[in-house]
């Protein structure tokens, strides 16, 4: 591959903008190509972005906002849905002077990251949905919905989950696997809770999985994962109330021990997201092809449980940049090299995480009896160490 001077980014929300400037930080023009007619400032409730996260946002001159927005966040307490601590899982590994992960808003992200990208002359261009793609050897030529082309020496899929450039890339590429489970949040305020701020309590209830974060300022953000084992169609779910979604949550953690319900009762249906099919990208045969290359959730969707999507796209976006810069002949196929194993083992430790949500009456006994010997083990051993202080040196080459 010649040397890339222009770039088109597909898909504007955190992997996209973090790319751009990845790019730019080599020298690459690159512009960020979003379906959305508009920002999405509103979309989504709120995430854990891992001290590997901010380190490679870091990297990018992109993190001082989202250490501004959000709140440190060191671990996570676990409880059966009799209230019994099961135990305590970090979830931050960051080096001596590195930073501590922390839960922030996705709207407050997104700000955050787009602004920063905008701020280094990142140009945006909304209302721009990719149709189709082509590789005409010196270049790739992009087709947009609205009639309009453009051409670049590359093109990064960042454009999530149900990634066009993914299949463009791979016309049998396999579709995001449905995770058996429904997923939605929200934001509660006025309860007393016996919480320490900024450390996660999960709780493994009888009918469904329940997660909840003290904020500094003393609203509770929570978060419900509903098992399901067929998909709903999104017609089926958009008709729902939030009204309708509390009671139904109210329903399922009645029986359970923990302060799920009161959470749920000081919750306004206004500050609920409605709920979404929890969708998951294990395996992805293809990344590249040509001049395209998928990053973020586009090539690697991990269940949330295990608290890296965001950051995990973060890192693609440096190392893919350094791939470019640095190696000259097969830089595509380099940085799949680089992330893959990284990427897969984390899916893999996730996913047990997720089945453990579902579990049923037996599953529940297996968790109570074997989760807490589990988490003795891997308490700030190898697994965290390598998730959370994982460290991409922007100086080493890539080569």
């Amino acid at each position: 591959m010649n040397r890339v001077r222009t770039a088109l980014v597909v898909g504007g929300g955190i992997a996209g903008p973090a790319a751009a400037m990845a790019l730019r930080k080599i020298g690459v023009e690159a512009t960020v190509c979003e379906a959305r007619p508009g920002r999405a400032d509103g979309v989504g409730v709120f995430l854990t972005l891992g001290s590997n996260g901010l380190d490679a946002l870091r990297t990018l001159g992109a993190d001082t906002g989202p250490l501004a927005a959000g709140f440190p966040t060191p671990g996570i307490l676990l409880r059966s849905s009799t209230g019994r601590e099961l135990g305590v899982s970090a979830i931050s590994a960051a080096p001596q002077d590195g930073p501590v992960s922390r839960t922030v808003k996705r709207s407050d992200l997104y700000r955050a990251v787009y602004g920063e990208a905008a701020a280094q002359g990142i140009r945006f261009e909304h209302g721009k949905r990719l149709v189709h793609a082509q590789d005409t050897g010196p270049s790739v030529r992009a087709l947009f919905e609205d009639g309009s082309e453009a051409t670049a020496d590359l093109l990064v899929g960042a454009d999530g989950v149900h990634s066009t450039v993914r299949r463009l890339i791979d016309p049998e590429a396999p579709s995001p696997v449905y995770g058996k489970l429904l997923n939605l949040g929200g934001y509660a305020r006025g309860v007393k809770l016996d919480a320490d701020p900024g450390s996660y309590v999960m709780i493994f209830g009888r009918k469904a999985f329940f997660g909840y974060v003290l904020s500094p300022d003393g609203e509770v953000w929570w978060f419900a994962n509903v098992p399901r084992r067929d998909e709903p169609a999104r017609a089926e779910l958009e008709p729902v109330s939030a009204e309708a979604w509390l009671h139904r949550l109210k329903d399922l953690f009645a029986d359970d021990a923990g302060p799920a319900v009161r959470i749920l009762e000081a919750t306004s249906p206004d500050d609920v997201m409605r709920a979404s099919p929890l969708h998951l990208l294990p395996h992805l045969p293809r990344w590249h092809h040509g001049r395209m290359v998928v990053i973020g959730d586009a090539a690697h969707a991990p269940s949330p449980s295990s608290g890296q999507g965001a950051s995990l796209a973060i890192e693609d976006a440096v190392e893919l940049a350094r791939c470019l810069r640095d190696v000259p002949d097969l830089p595509l196929a380099r940085f799949e090299e680089l992330r893959r194993p990284r990427v897969e083992r984390i899916i893999k430790a996730a996913a047990r995480v997720n089945s453990s949500k579902a579990a049923g009456p037996v599953g529940r006994v297996f968790i109570d009896a074997f989760l807490p010997l589990i988490l003795r083990l891997a308490a700030g051993g190898e697994q965290t160490r390598r998730t959370y202080a994982h460290h991409i040196d922007w100086t080493a080459s890539a080569a």
